[in-house]
């Protein structure tokens, strides 16, 4: 099997396996809850992913509303899908600013071929989560944003992680995107279970467009020269 054939079946047979969610919490499973989703996603694997090469792994926190919860791609939002991967999209063009983000870095590193022959993102909860306001709206949840839900999906998160280093990522080092609760949370479960040697945390898309975007080009060189230095390092 290929690379893109694993997460493609990572990701059709992916479905909560956790404890019961809080009241108010309601599960985005995109594989399930659209067709397209699947479809899209699978496009852009078989594109990007259809070789046997080896991969290091970057961890978001979950998927969002507006991005992978839309098209089943972490950090990549319909628009971003369409404009930058050239696989199209029938929907809402969905705007997420941390695709944004991605897709400038990605371009700095050295484009998107290079970036996705040598890295593969998923999340560690791989699923996401809304919380229903008194009004009725929805908006996205993480799934550390109380402990109530932490504690319900820890079994879930260990279990699609080691599903997703069954696949061929490099197991020393790994990228964590979020210096706070993600951060300590993935901390926590790499202690338990060891699954890497070492975890580097950049700060997460969406602090850095919210709180940083004034020194945006910093937070870009940061990532790149992170990247570039497991490839240049030759760690495996």
């Amino acid at each position: 099997m290929s690379f893109a054939d694993e997460a493609i079946r990572f990701n059709s047979e992916l479905e909560y396996t956790g404890l019961p969610l809080p009241a108010g919490i309601r599960i985005m499973n995109p594989f399930r809850e659209s067709e397209q989703s699947l479809a899209v996603s699978s496009a852009f694997y078989e594109k990007y992913y259809n070789d046997n090469g080896q991969r290091h792994i970057i961890w978001g926190i979950n998927p969002g509303r507006f991005g992978g919860g839309l098209t089943g791609i972490p950090f990549t939002d319909p628009k971003r899908l369409v404009s930058e991967c050239g696989i199209a999209y029938e929907g809402k063009m969905a705007h997420e600013p941390s695709s944004v983000f991605i897709y400038e870095m990605i371009h700095a590193f050295g484009g998107i071929e290079f970036f996705y022959k040598n890295f593969y993102i998923n999340s560690p909860c791989p699923l996401g989560f809304t919380s229903s306001k008194a009004i009725g709206k929805e908006v996205n949840y993480n799934y550390y944003d109380s402990p109530q839900l932490q504690k319900a999906v820890q079994g879930f998160m260990a279990e699609s992680v080691r599903k997703i280093l069954s696949m061929r990522i490099y197991k020393n080092v790994c990228f964590c995107l979020g210096t706070g609760k993600n951060e300590f949370h993935l901390q926590k479960l790499n202690d338990e279970f060891g699954f890497f040697e070492r975890i580097i945390a950049l700060e997460h898309p969406r602090f850095i467009v919210q709180y940083k975007s004034k020194a945006k080009q910093f937070y870009i060189d940061k990532y790149v020269d992170a990247f570039r230095s497991v490839l240049q390092s030759g760690v495996e």
